[in-house]
């Protein structure tokens, strides 16, 4: 291989059989991860909007009963916070329903129906999460096999030449090296997009969280005034 053959495209076509599969991976697993990142992107900016929306519902003065019909009629639309709020109201009127008119029964009921409904949210949330990981930790390390076999390669075709030169024992280097820089762009874009995704879903928790302890505040205080109607707040 001369002096002209040394571009990306020459090294990585002249690389041995095993480091074009390293490279043909890292280059699907990259192409994946930026595929999920701006998945994950649009769907916490979705989530964000459809909680505030809801929110800002929630404390205009709307009745309780009003907000829980909205939430059954759009369903399929609503956001996380609306699901929560909704899967709490769904569990208190069953227990109406059964003539449970003890306020802590139905405290208790609904709060439970919440957390449930929010480890179901944070699991849809979180999503896609895992996988950005993985990419980020598994990735150069994959790029490094990749380099330290075609490194073995290229030392091995080198073992019958009498002259080893510089000439000669770049070329097979630098197409083993593909492979780490590969690696490497593939994981660090994984690695920042993770970082900040935990942060944007630790705050959706947090918020989702200080909303549940709100509601269920209301419904205490509504249980405590009219046990049977929490209409308002």
């Amino acid at each position: 291989m001369n002096s002209q053959d040394m571009s990306i495209l020459s090294l990585v076509l002249n690389a041995s059989w095993v480091v074009q599969l390293v490279m043909l991976l890292l280059l699907a697993v990259s192409v994946a991860s930026w595929a999920a990142i701006f998945r994950k992107l649009f769907a916490l900016k979705r989530v964000k909007a459809l909680n505030e929306d809801f929110e800002r519902d929630f404390w205009s003065g709307t009745s309780l009963n009003e907000l829980f019909a909205a939430a059954a009629h759009n369903a399929k639309s609503a956001g996380p916070m609306e699901r929560i709020f909704a899967s709490g109201m769904r569990e208190y009127q069953k227990l109406r329903e059964r003539r449970i008119t003890d306020p802590g029964t139905l405290l208790d009921g609904a709060r439970r129906a919440m957390r449930a409904s929010f480890q179901r949210e944070m699991d849809v949330i979180e999503s896609s999460l895992s996988f950005l990981g993985s990419v980020a930790s598994v990735s150069p390390y994959v790029g490094l096999f990749g380099t330290v076999w075609g490194i073995m390669h290229a030392f091995t075709g080198f073992a019958g030449m009498e002259q080893v030169t510089l000439a000669t024992v770049a070329p097979g280097i630098a197409e083993a090296l593909v492979a780490t820089a590969i690696g490497l762009f593939a994981a660090i874009p994984a690695v920042i997009a993770y970082n900040r995704f935990a942060r944007d879903i630790d705050r959706v928790a947090i918020h989702q969280e200080t909303f549940i302890e709100e509601f269920s505040n209301i419904l205490q205080r509504n249980l405590g005034a009219h046990p049977a109607s929490p209409s308002g707040h």
